[in-house]
């Protein structure tokens, strides 16, 4: 029976290979606004592994007076054009399709950026995400933004594109002028349905008249905005705003649920982990069925087994798979090849989202490669048989799985070595948070894959530095990804009476009464153990010295956290250094202090846990340094080059000697496996 998935379908005049999208989005991959090198890569990329249409360009940007909020393609500049060309000559090349969105963002934008030109919007309101003051629109401002999306979608033809997509994508000006949740306007172009209609089909008629109609234009639309207040669009009123573009010509619909107002709202409109798989897949099959014209939906279908439900059942014609894509590029051909199995899971930590903000670029948890596929490998290469070596790994958390992996893919020989019974290190110990579950794939994925390449998986060994010489007798290469210990130590008199993180998640230390946590980290950690401490607790106060509560986690994933929080009454005290600790009476008496201020607050406690990182174990690396040929160092220019590490310090030693992850240093989980894989895949 043949695969529904990977039946061909056909839009316009375009025959897609399959049903797998990747929709449009904005991984801020851009140079100067202009999709170059980096981005036609990452597309590329896309293309190979068998996806059937690759969208560019998520809130692609058709006026100057829109400032880029996350690195949006400027698509309003001639310059463009030649980039467009290379990007869709490479995807063509690789037998996929493209596309490109088409917006104005109108409130939605940072307005101290870029050239700080004011934000224009359909009633002058200010959007709460990004916290712009917006102008209203005048008639004169939509007759020039009606023609600079007829323009840019001429740049887009010329650049040999497939297709432009419309946004009408929730808070973006469109879709404020459609929503009467922001459009209070009274004039032709406020108030009723028709009227609220009438910009957007203007601009749908601009473009329609620009490109042609041999050219395909659809629309992105967010309907059944689920506004509390109930003022969005419903979902009757969007099957009717579909129909009138219907109407109009529009040869696709991609279709999406809910609004972006609030972090809380984005993550119900994209859901990270902990949030069911493909929420409004049935509502997207609803909507389908009241029309004519293709649909396309994305929306956490993060397996092949719920998008090829989605084909199959007829809920959708094209089915978005973004964030999976971004995890594994070769999903599509890798299911159509019988090796599902061997996908690398997206497991919803939501980085690629929240990296645009917070790092200026979307990463994956754990695929480095994505978004850097001009330095590193999505496909491992294999050596030539006589360079293959015998490789010892010790360590089986994500640096030292991604290690053997990597070693194992190139056609090394590769045992590992774990000193517990389950591998995993501090993944394994994060996903006993139900919040955080899913980061196990992260490790069943790679166990899996080194069972595959046929490393020597040893679980229970300690690697004991007296056995070393033994043990790695006729080795040529150890990766040392040991990890290390909780460091709660953070050098403050006392502090030796203090709890590490480790042992309240995993239930090491059951506390009571009064707890105090104090994060000098900003991770995950210390919310976890919150999370953890609410159900033997009676009160908790999370302090930490940042001007924000846990900054290195994502608006995605600490949503859900401040709301457990505010649930179970758990006070947030920041910009609070902790300067001492003693025992009195019993209890804990912890000394507070904002720098530069005078005052020192004291809280009496039963508890404090600290969450201050980790330290590398070093025990077992100065034992084999003077063993190996290069002094247990990594070249910084050879592995950012990725070229072969030197080994010539030592003439005397046995083997190459080198460190990942936590071993070297507290690294986050993508850290760690970028550390491996940069590293073995010039091995």
């Amino acid at each position: 029976m043949s695969d529904p998935l990977f039946s061909p379908f056909t839009i316009k005049d375009l025959t897609l290979r399959n049903r797998i999208v990747s929709t449009s989005h904005e991984p801020s991959y851009s140079d100067d606004g202009l999709p170059k090198d980096r981005y036609r890569a990452y597309h590329r990329e896309k293309a190979r592994g068998g996806v059937a249409l690759t969208m560019i360009g998520g809130s692609a940007l058709v006026s100057p007076d829109c400032a880029p909020p996350f690195g949006n393609l400027e698509l309003y500049r001639d310059e463009v054009v030649p980039y467009l060309k290379a990007l869709s000559d490479d995807v063509h090349e690789q037998g996929a399709a493209v596309m490109t969105q088409l917006t104005h963002m109108g409130h939605r934008v940072v307005e101290y950026t870029g050239d700080w030109i004011p934000a224009v919007s359909a009633s002058g309101t200010r959007e709460p995400a990004h916290r712009a003051f917006s102008r209203v629109a005048q008639q004169t401002d939509l007759k020039r933004i009606a023609r600079e999306f007829a323009e840019t979608a001429q740049r887009c033809k010329e650049g040999g594109l497939d297709g432009v997509e419309i946004s009408g994508y929730s808070g973006h000006l469109l879709s404020e002028f459609l929503s009467p949740h922001f459009n209070f306007r009274t004039d032709e172009y406020g108030g009723s349905l028709e009227n609220r209609l009438r910009f957007p089909l203007e601009v749908y008629a601009a473009v329609r008249e620009a490109v042609g109609d041999d050219f395909i234009v659809g629309w992105r639309l967010s309907i059944d905005e689920l506004y509390e207040n109930g003022l969005g669009i419903s979902a009757d009123e969007g099957v009717v705003m579909c129909r009138a573009f219907e109407e109009a010509g529009a040869d696709f619909f991609s279709i999406t649920r809910g609004n972006v107002d609030t972090d809380a709202a984005l993550t119900r409109m994209i859901p990270p982990m902990f949030t069911p798989s493909a929420p409004h897949l049935e509502f997207a099959g609803w909507v389908k069925k009241q029309l004519h014209t293709p649909v396309m939906h994305a929306g956490r279908i993060a397996d092949v087994a719920t998008a090829r439900f989605a084909i199959s059942e007829g809920l959708l014609d094209m089915v978005g798979m973004v964030r999976a894509l971004i995890a594994d590029p070769d999903l599509p051909i890798k299911t159509q090849q019988g090796r599902a199995d061997e996908i690398r899971p997206c497991v919803g930590a939501s980085l690629c989202i929240d990296g645009i903000y917070t790092s200026g670029r979307a990463n994956c948890v754990h695929n480095p490669a994505t978004g850097r596929e001009e330095e590193l490998p999505q496909r491992i290469s294999p050596v030539a048989e006589a360079d293959r070596k015998v490789c010892a790994v010790v360590g089986g958390g994500p640096a030292g799985l991604e290690a053997a992996r990597v070693l194992a893919e190139r056609g090394h020989t590769v045992t590992l070595y774990e000193a517990s019974d389950a591998f995993g290190g501090q993944v394994a110990l994060a996903a006993v948070n139900e919040r955080r579950r899913d980061l196990i794939g992260i490790v069943d994925w790679r166990v899996a894959e080194c069972k595959r390449l046929g490393v020597t998986l040893k679980r229970n060994h300690y690697v004991d530095p007296d056995e070393a010489d033994e043990l790695f007798a006729g080795v040529d290469v150890v990766i040392l990804a040991s990890g290390g210990a909780p460091d709660p130590a953070v050098g403050v008199p006392g502090d030796e009476l203090v709890i590490d993180t480790w042992d309240v998640i995993s239930g090491a230390r059951k506390l009571t009464g009064e707890v105090l946590v104090y994060d000098d980290h900003g991770g995950h950690q210390a919310l976890d153990a919150i999370e953890a401490l609410t159900r033997t607790t009676g009160s908790i106060e999370y302090v930490t010295p940042e001007r924000s509560v846990a900054p290195d986690v994502g608006a995605s994933p600490a949503i859900g956290y401040f709301a457990m929080m505010a649930e179970h009454d758990v006070r947030s005290t920041v910009l609070q250094r902790m300067v001492g600790i003693e025992r009195r009476d019993g209890r804990l008496v912890v000394q507070l202090k904002t720098e530069d201020a005078k005052t020192v607050r004291e809280k009496v406690v039963d508890a404090v846990v600290v969450e201050h990182g980790t330290q590398p174990d070093t025990e077992l690396y100065a034992a084999l340094t003077s063993s190996s040929k290069n002094d247990g160092l990594i070249a910084v220019p050879e592995l950012l080059a990725r070229r072969p590490q030197p080994a010539d310090t030592n003439p005397d030693g046995s083997y190459v000697l080198y460190r990942v992850g936590d071993a070297v240093a507290s690294r986050n989980i993508p850290a760690a496996i970028f550390d491996s894989l940069r590293l073995c895949s010039a091995i």
